[in-house]
Parts: C-alpha cells; structure tokens; sequence
C-alpha cells in the first residue's frame, strides 16, 4: 500500500493492509520485547530517509503480539527517542486495536531538519533494514539538512517555573497521557525542556527551549519579543492612516485564535451571485485564512529579531507575512510536493493539539478552497527575509443578502443609517458631527445610537475615540 502522510489516527484495515504487505523501507514491525537501541535505531534510520510508521508488538512476519503492552510500548517509545543526537521529536503514538489485540503505532515524519546519530552511527532504511549511510550519502543529507533548530536553543534566564503547569497538564490530558507520566521526560521527548546548554555541554537544572517557551510559556514575549502577530485592517487598497490594529501575543495556540478571530470580526460578509443562485459567503474562506496564520506561527524563523508575522487586511486582499524565507531544499515551484519542517518540535505539539497537519503545509487544501469560492489561488512569495501567503479577496462579487433594490446587506436600517451609508461611501469617513448636520432635527443621542448600531450590524468600523471618533465602512 502507499503510505501517505498522517493527518488522523490509523485505522484498523490500514493497519491490517501493512501487515499483509510485510516490513519496508517505510514501515516497519518491531516486537513488544524489542530493545530500546533497536528502536533508536529503527527511528533514526527512517528520520534521516523518507520517514514511515513502526507497528510495535508485532512479529517480523505480522502478527499481532497478544501479550503487548500498550503502556510499557510507550515508555520504550519515549526512551528511545531520546537516545538520537539530536533527540527525534515524535507525534503522539497511537494505539490501534486489531483482531481483539492491541498495537502502536508511531509515525516518523519526513522532513526533519535533522541529521540523526546513536554514539556516531549514522543510519538509513534499505528495504526493510537499517543501514550505514555511506559517506557521500551523510554528505549529501548533512547538505540537505544543513539548517540549525533555533527552537531547541534554551532560553537564557528561563527556568522551568516560567512554563505554565497548568496548560502542559491541559496538553498532558488532550493527549490521554496517565496522571503520574513523568512531566520532564515528556517535554525533553517532545523537545519543550533540554539538559543542555548552548554550547552542548550539560545543564545544571534543565531549561525551557525556545518551541517549550512559544508552546507553554507563562509569558512568551517578555524572552521573545518579536513572537507575536500583528494584525492590521486598512480601510483601502494600501496602507493608509484610516486603520484598526490588534497586537496579538501569549502561547501560539493563543496566537492562532485570536488572529483568526481578528480577521472574522474585520472581513466582509454576505451575499455571492454564482450563475443565476446567490449563496452565502464570507470574504475568504476561513479554512485557508486558518491555513495561513497557523502555517506562519509553526514556520516562521523564530532566530529573527525585531519582526513579528504581520497579518494585513485590505479592501481587496488579505497578507500573511511570516520571517525567515521558506526552509531547508522547499522553494516556490516544489512547495505543494516538498515537506520540510524548520520547527519540529513546535510543528508535533501543535499536531497534537488539533491545528495543523503534521508537517503539511497544506497548500493544496489551500488552493482548492479558493478555487471552490471562486476566488484566485493563494500567491506565495519569497521576500528578501521572508515569506508572504496573498489571498484575493470576492471584491465587488460580495453583494447583499436583500432584493437587488436594496443597498445595504442588513435589513432594518432607519433613514439617518441609510443617508450615513451613503455619506461614507462618498467621503470614505463620517463623524457624530457629520451625522448630526445631515439630520439636524435629531437628538445626538439617537445619532450616537444610530452609528454603534451600524458597528454592531457588521457594516462601519470605528476608529479612535472620544471627539477623534470617526466611521468608515467596513
């Protein structure tokens, strides 16, 4: 069978079809009383080949070992994959039940910026062995990999008492990890903590990383400053100083949320004529908005001072620029094929928790939702120091949820709103004031009414405040 890459648990045929194909250079089957170096071993050999899936608790003919113990496979597992320099970071294994009898799986992905050795040896799968990489293929893969992982750098002066315990047990719970799992163990197996500094040489105390401090810090930003997203919403085709600004920090699942809630609040909705039906729509769809911010949280060049990703609503697109230009041997012709992770550990733990596909960039998925919205692909391009995803809004295709004679996209609007829509849409602002000397006759209360109604009907956008308050549309 073609073994692709994992998006969801493996289910028991899938499991079943591997077991009859037999061992591969990309699968393999180790028993329950496997050793520990065996494993390491196994792990390392796919890491630095194409990746794959190990069955653990079964034969090297295929059969399921009755007598395997899920619990104890996942404290080998998690032994194992410590032994590797650098340690490989893994998404949670996942138990498969197969004819009464239960398995684990565990994928190693492909891609890892990483060149993986035990004691020295260097590794790969041939067939279904491990082997030597002989010398002009290490050379080759320590070419391929030569990019360094700023996310498992310790954090100077962080300790672990900067890692919020809370959200780790929250994490710890999602995973269905056992209440009494060893909480350091996990986060060096997952590449959160380290017990080495710097320049390699041990810690006294392990320290958070910089992927541990980004994924579970209290206070990411008081040691990482430029980790953040900056979102911005312009009223016009370019920058401008009509504009409402929201700087988002905190953990990056945190940071994902609240981008993707900017740009719900702050991008147009309503009404799309497609042939002779008119169905409803947003601006763009959420799922590709949601593909691009989390893809430049997970990989973005965190080693970049002094930038943040820098999220950019117009009136008829939106970007997403992230620092640091795309990594390892992806460019902007193989990026729909080519997998490489720069922030492994960042990339596993945000897997786990549901954001992204593991190592996926996601860009088909990306293009086919634009396509069926009948919008224009995503544009990916490369700056001078980093990358920018440009979706192109509906525009002009947005149209009202009302009869064609209807203006406004919301029904109930009193005359003062209409003649205030109509005001901006001439003179692209509209203040209380401006408001007031078109219905001379009203109460300034009812005008301020009026305007908050219109914000709060998802048609104007105030900006300022107090007497610099003014109105544009939306």
């Amino acid at each position: 069978m073609t073994l692709r890459r994992r998006t969801a648990a493996m289910t028991p045929e899938e499991v079943k079809q591997m077991l009859a194909a037999g061992p591969s250079a990309r699968v393999a089957f180790l028993p329950s009383k496997t050793s520990r170096q065996h494993l390491a071993e196994t792990l390392a050999a796919m890491a630095n080949a194409e990746g794959g899936v190990i069955l653990l608790g079964v034969t090297a003919k295929g059969a399921p070992q009755s007598d395997a113990d899920p619990a104890a496979l996942r404290d080998l597992l998690m032994e194992a994959s410590l032994l590797p320099d650098p340690p490989i970071i893994l998404p949670s294994p996942q138990t498969v039940q197969v004819d009464g009898v239960t398995l684990l799986s565990v994928y190693v992905p492909e891609g890892l910026p990483h060149v993986y050795h035990i004691r020295g040896l260097y590794l790969t799968r041939a067939g279904h062995q491990n082997r030597p990489l002989t010398t002009a293929e290490l050379r080759q893969l320590l070419l391929d990999r030569s990019e360094s992982g700023f996310e498992s750098q310790p954090v100077e002066d962080a300790t672990l008492e900067d890692l919020d315990v809370a959200r780790i047990s929250r994490y710890f719970d999602q995973l269905g990890l056992p209440p009494d799992e060893d909480m350091v163990e996990a986060l060096l197996s997952r590449g959160c903590i380290t017990r080495r500094g710097a320049d390699g040489l041990p810690l006294e105390q392990p320290r958070p990383t910089v992927a541990g401090i980004l994924l579970f810090g209290r206070n990411p930003q008081r040691f990482l400053r430029s980790a953040e997203i900056i979102c911005v919403r312009y009223a016009g085709k370019s920058m401008g100083d009509e504009f409402v600004r929201q700087d988002v920090g905190g953990v990056l699942a945190e940071q994902a949320r609240q981008a993707e809630a900017f740009v719900i609040a702050n991008m147009r909705k309503g009404m799309r004529i497609r042939g002779m039906a008119r169905e409803e729509t947003t601006e763009y769809p959420l799922p590709v908005v949601r593909e691009a911010i989390v893809n430049a949280i997970a990989h973005r060049d965190y080693s970049i001072r002094g930038e943040g990703i820098r999220l950019l609503m117009f009136s008829d697109r939106l970007e997403v620029y992230s620092p640091g230009r795309l990594p390892g041997h992806v460019t902007i012709e193989n990026i729909k094929d080519e997998r490489y992770s720069r922030n492994e550990a960042i990339v596993a733990v945000l897997t786990d928790l549901g954001y992204i596909e593991r190592l996926g960039y996601g860009i088909d998925r990306m293009i086919a939702a634009m396509e069926e919205a009948g919008l224009p692909p995503p544009e990916f391009e490369e700056t001078a120091a980093g990358f920018r995803v440009t979706l192109r809004s509906a525009g002009e295709e947005l149209v009202s949820v009302q009869p064609q004679k209807q203006r406004w996209p919301h029904a109930f609007l009193n005359e003062r709103q209409e003649a205030a829509l109509a005001f901006v849409q001439q003179h692209g602002r509209i203040t209380n004031s401006d408001l007031q000397a078109l219905a001379p006759d009203v109460h300034p209360e009812t005008i301020r009414r009026d305007l908050a109604d219109l914000v709060d009907k998802n048609l104007l956008i105030r900006i300022g405040s107090k007497r610099a308050t003014y109105y544009i549309l939306k």
